[in-house]
């Protein structure tokens, strides 16, 4: 049966200081293993890095398929993954399959610092007051260091992270195998969209169009089924 979509009311959440969130991932994390590695720390197959892992390693509460307003995007070269990383660019005209996992703000701090290339619970985690007033928050320069808030679900804030630039400030560049396995199979596993839709999504995408195809995805995704 096929899951659905919930919605994300676009209005910032009052509550700036909520104990959970929805930690709402775009990427490789929308695969519940890999996001495993960043709660209870480890290397995920195919990954050239191990990581600390979170404060409060437990799995997320729930997790929901979504879409986000934007367009995801492959670009710069990942020294774990030896290829393009997913970006979100939330000014662009698109949709963005996506994958809610309820976490606590701890937890979505300690996510976002690995990614960040931080300590976990550094300086007692990352100030999430910014994000929540704006809807976005720049912390630094770097290729995961932008916060976006693209609103709540069930009143709870729905979190990301991307770059400080847009998709078309930057050259596109192809993910590898391991991770595009990975971002594609966490999506058909949500279970609100079913194989050939995953597979065309994903192979749109600026960065994977011309490097990895429909037929080559649904190949690569058939054992998933």
């Amino acid at each position: 049966m096929t899951k659905a979509l919930r919605s994300i009311d676009p209005a910032l959440p009052r509550d700036r200081r909520p104990e959970l969130v929805w930690y709402t991932s775009y990427g490789s994390n929308t695969h519940l293993g890999r996001l495993s590695a960043y709660l209870r720390g480890g290397r995920p197959p195919g990954a050239g890095r191990t990581y600390p892992g979170c404060r409060d390693p437990a799995p997320p509460a729930r997790s929901l398929p979504v879409e986000l307003n934007g367009v995801m995007y492959f670009a710069t070269r990942s020294p774990v993954w030896r290829g393009g990383r997913a970006f979100y660019d939330p000014g662009a005209d698109g949709r963005v399959l996506a994958r809610a996992h309820l976490v606590s703000a701890e937890q979505f701090s300690d996510i976002a610092a690995q990614e960040m290339y931080r300590e976990p619970g550094g300086d007692g985690g990352l100030d999430l007051t910014g994000v929540l007033t704006r809807g976005r928050a720049v912390l630094g320069d770097g290729r995961y260091e932008t916060l976006v808030c693209a609103g709540q679900i069930d009143g709870l804030p729905a979190l990301t992270f991307t770059a400080p630039w847009g998709m078309h400030d930057v050259p596109w560049l192809a993910p590898s195998l391991p991770y595009v396995r990975f971002l594609a199979s966490g999506l058909l596993s949500a279970g609100a969209w079913d194989l050939p839709a995953v597979a065309e999504y994903v192979a749109a995408c600026p960065g994977a169009e011309g490097r990895w195809s429909a037929a080559e995805l649904t190949a690569l995704l058939a054992p998933e089924r």
